[in-house]
């Protein structure tokens, strides 16, 4: 394998002894550099390892996320996890087969095929050898880095990849013991914020003796700047004065915000950084179709708060935090603390879930500034659940129109994308600030924000070119740099709102000439066999010959995309029941990620993006008032409850002879536009803005 095409975790990381480790207690000892965020990578990683090696799972210990002890993957993101950090781990486990073969056919002075290893012990014409991993450990050098060219096993021979396993992350989770919020160490003192309502907001009366009075307790104030920490050996005395605090702040220098930046419309003609990406303007000429479309501002909307424990001891900062990129957050922290970063050890424990850049990172420099204000005590930081609505980056609104120039038979044959989005990445390791920053007595600049590059995906582009066969394909990409509130990467980042747009648009186009959404979308996929299988696998799945017409509020509708262009490809199916409100009644999908590690878990992360991306699409909006968000609540930010969830079923199309491809966000997209096309189906009439409210439905059922 070329060094251009090696994955680049094991460009980053290519000593085998970073990653593997033969303990004395003949246990395996795994470091990886992805994080355990609730799609089950653990429990693939360790299946890798075990298949390459030979190893029962169940003497493999997984260590994730640790600047002290595991590899620099960046972060856990753009469903990379098993594409980049289950290929390197690969080639780093076959590496240390090979060496190990090595060694025990030096010593038996036979070639290493002659050569078997069963759970880890290696066997010689079918008799043990009496040697295995652990007693050859001492003699095979693991720290010289791998060149990646030991052949892995053939996918012919595989036991353990492609089975449905048990996740080895949920024992801990069930009692508690794996979350950041339940870890308990020595000194421990219980902090909560007072935060600025508004960037750039400045502290000028703050009236402590009402918030002790209201604590009844003892209670520390810590102010630095316009930074204000409150913190008591009592949990619950910290959290009163929390509570009681902003009514004991007055705050100079507000910014006003307007509801009407709450919308996405609100995006458009706003002074943007402009891009084409894909084909030059059209010079095609026929006729031209045009729609927009549009997404909110929306939330993570994590079950839990964020949380973070930090500790200044003997000079060194440690801090634990279920943040997505343990090394990115050490070069934050140092940044903004102006130490070194070996200074720093951040240690990854796990959190509530979060699928973006939700508040983890934040509450880490939380607990960080105080710990080194109050060392020597273990600093235990948690926002209140109205922190974690009002100051978490948010996923941004994006506004999206689509124009298309069709031949004579109604096929398009030039595409136009044009998209108004904030930035989809202002993570502290590209660029962007972390909150607490922004209050201290010298704030940093603001950031000069960014979207990730094409090579990466893309942000407020991601998915913004359609799949199909279309002879010319653009998007113009209008980034707006200032935006009401702060914005960052959320869950397959621009990829919902442009599938959603290009679906729905597909299925517009095919009610204009007559023609079933399927075989449209199929009569589009020249040269293009994976996309057209999940397509068809999935309608077929859903019944969808017997649809029927539609109408009368009960509807079916498709979506497809592959996500990034390069990812997981995959067809949703949705049936719906539109009254007052859309009720979901059964989800079909089909999807395609090549080589599947762990089928539960793969499932697992259909579904879940399933349901999430139909709760975006159903019901979440963040709202604004003069301040802020104003949406710091389950009531005021409603999310897909359990009692209305679908019956599901996803099948996995079998391609184990293709490379595996990143699918923890490949429903998103189709989820929602199939949603879309069902409940237009249904009614007769388009909705053409998420979520799909009550109002929105009742304003196109009264012909708005």
């Amino acid at each position: 394998m070329s060094a251009t095409t090696l994955p680049l975790s094991f460009v980053n990381n290519p000593s085998p002894a970073r990653w593997l480790r033969f303990d004395p207690d003949r246990l395996l000892h795994l470091a990886v550099g992805k994080v355990e965020i609730g799609q089950g990578i653990l429990t693939a990683l360790t299946q890798i390892a075990a298949e390459e090696l030979d190893v029962p799972m169940d003497r493999i210990r997984v260590l994730s996320g640790d600047t002290d002890a595991a590899p620099d993957e960046g972060a856990t993101t753009s469903s990379l996890s098993i594409e980049v950090g289950g290929g390197s781990l690969r080639l780093i486990a076959a590496e240390a087969r090979a060496r190990m073969l090595d060694r025990i056919a030096q010593r038996l002075n036979c070639a290493p095929a002659e050569i078997e290893i069963r759970e880890g012990a290696f066997f010689r014409g079918g008799a043990p050898t009496g040697q295995d991993y652990w007693s050859l450990a001492h003699e095979v050098d693991l720290v010289r880095p791998a060149a990646g060219n030991a052949a892995p096993k053939p996918r012919t021979a595989y036991r353990v990849v492609g089975q449905p396993v048990r996740r080895v992350d949920l024992p801990a989770k069930v009692s508690g013991a794996a979350f950041v919020h339940d870890l308990v160490r020595p000194d421990m003192l219980h902090a909560r914020m007072l935060r600025q309502p508004a960037r750039g907001a400045r502290l000028a009366a703050l009236d402590e003796a009402a918030i002790r009075r209201a604590a009844g307790g003892e209670l520390r104030i810590l102010r630095l700047g316009n930074f204000v920490a409150l913190l008591s050996a009592d949990e619950t005395v910290a959290q009163r004065a929390a509570v009681a605090a902003p009514a004991h702040a007055r705050w100079e220098n507000m910014r006003a915000i307007v509801p009407e930046q709450q919308e996405a419309a609100w995006l458009v003609g706003k002074p943007s950084n402009d891009q084409i990406v894909g084909d030059p303007l059209p010079a095609a000429s026929g006729k031209v179709m045009e729609a927009s479309y549009s997404r909110p501002y929306v939330a993570h909307a994590s079950i839990g708060p964020s949380c973070a424990l930090a500790e200044m001891r003997g000079g060194h900062l440690s801090v634990w935090s279920h943040t997505q990129g343990v090394y990115p957050l050490r070069a934050a922290l140092a940044r903004v603390l102006g130490v070194g970063a070996e200074t720093i050890s951040v240690h990854h424990a796990q959190g509530p879930g979060c699928y973006g850049h939700n508040g983890a990172d934040d509450a880490a420099l939380d607990a960080a500034l105080i710990a080194r204000e109050i060392p020597d005590h273990c600093i235990r930081l948690q926002w209140r659940r109205e922190e974690e609505f009002g100051y978490e980056p948010l996923g941004s609104a994006m506004a999206i129109t689509v124009r298309a120039v069709l031949d004579d038979a109604g096929r398009p044959i030039d595409w136009t994308q044009e998209v108004w989005s904030g930035s989809h990445v202002q993570r502290p390791a590209m660029g962007g600030n972390l909150l607490a920053h922004e209050a201290l007595p010298t704030p940093a600049p603001d950031p000069r924000p960014t979207d990730p590059s094409e090579a990466a995906g893309g942000g407020g582009t991601r998915n913004g070119i359609p799949h199909y066969a279309i002879p010319a394909r653009r998007v113009l990409h209008h980034l707006v740099p200032v935006t009401p509130v702060r914005t960052s990467a959320l869950r397959g980042l621009g990829a919902l709102p442009n599938v959603f747009a290009i679906e729905c648009f597909l299925d517009e186009l095919a009610a204009r000439i007559g023609a079933d959404p399927v075989a449209y979308r199929l009569s589009l996929l020249d040269g293009r066999p994976r996309a057209a299988r999940v397509i068809a696998r999935a309608a077929e799945m859903a019944g969808w010959s017997g649809r029927g017409k539609g109408g009368e509020g009960h509807g079916f509708g498709i979506g497809f995309a592959q996500y990034k262009n390069r990812s997981a490809y995959a067809a949703v199916v949705v049936e719906v029941e539109v009254d007052r409100e859309v009720r979901l009644k059964r989800v079909w999908c089909a999807a395609d990620a090549g080589l599947v590690v762990n089928p539960d878990g793969a499932r697992n992360q259909l579904e879940g993006g399933i349901l999430q991306a139909a709760s975006y699409t159903l019901k979440e909006r963040i709202t604004f008032d003069a301040t802020g968000v104003s949406s710091v609540d389950w009531a005021s930010y409603p999310i897909l409850r359990f009692s209305e969830v679908p019956d599901i079923a996803c099948e996995l199309i079998a391609a184990d002879e293709e490379r595996s491809l990143g699918m923890g966000e490949c429903t998103f997209g189709p989820t929602a536009a199939a949603i879309g096309n069902a409940v237009a189906h249904a009614l007769g009439a388009r909705i053409r803005d998420m979520p799909f409210t009550r109002e929105r439905v009742a304003s196109v059922l009264l012909g708005g």
